[in-house]
């Protein structure tokens, strides 16, 4: 028998624009940088490449918004690698959640905004939900009011980026 995954597989798709390199381009002039970033200016192309095969390295266009391409001496292959790196690390959103009750304890409650304010810093978001119980239902004043607590202990480090005071859920995104 089988069973499906609890987690479906997601697909990670990292879009890589094609730059052009060393014989490909096609411009006659190129604004060039060589390898140790030092800005050459306005270069013939063929010395460019020259000047990159003497240095085993690739010729490659970093900005074609100009008249002039603006082209950087460097390694390809370790370049694509880190743009790729660069991607999937803007890509990787993360929601910490944290749930409570209302009648949490104060040093419960201050190792939740603790570990919240780490997080914060770290750069992830996170989401705080209050959960209630039977006849806490009566008491939501209790579980709002957590809530604006949660909001101002967390002034500092984060901005809410969603209150919903009809399902006590807020959202807070760093600062």
């Amino acid at each position: 028998m089988l069973r499906k995954p609890s987690i479906p597989f997601l697909e990670e798709t990292i879009i890589v624009t094609k730059q052009l390199i060393n014989r490909q381009i096609k411009s006659a002039h190129v604004l060039l940088i060589d390898h140790e970033n030092n800005n050459r200016g306005l270069t013939d192309t063929r010395e460019a490449l020259k000047l990159a095969e003497s240095e085993d390295l690739d010729l490659v266009i970093v900005s074609e918004d100009k008249e002039v391409p603006v082209a950087k001496i460097l390694d390809y292959g370790k370049h694509q690698y880190q743009q790729k790196k660069r991607q999937h690390q803007s890509a990787r959103t993360t929601v910490k959640e944290v749930r409570l009750r209302p009648n949490i304890g104060e040093s419960d409650y201050g190792l939740r905004i603790g570990r919240a304010t780490e997080w914060l810093e770290k750069g992830d978001s996170v989401k705080f939900q209050i959960r209630l119980r039977g006849r806490e239902h009566q008491n939501r004043e209790r579980a709002i009011e957590l809530l604006e607590r949660i909001v101002t202990d967390l002034a500092q480090v984060g901005k809410v980026q969603s209150l919903d005071r009809r399902s006590l859920i807020v959202q807070i995104a760093p600062a």
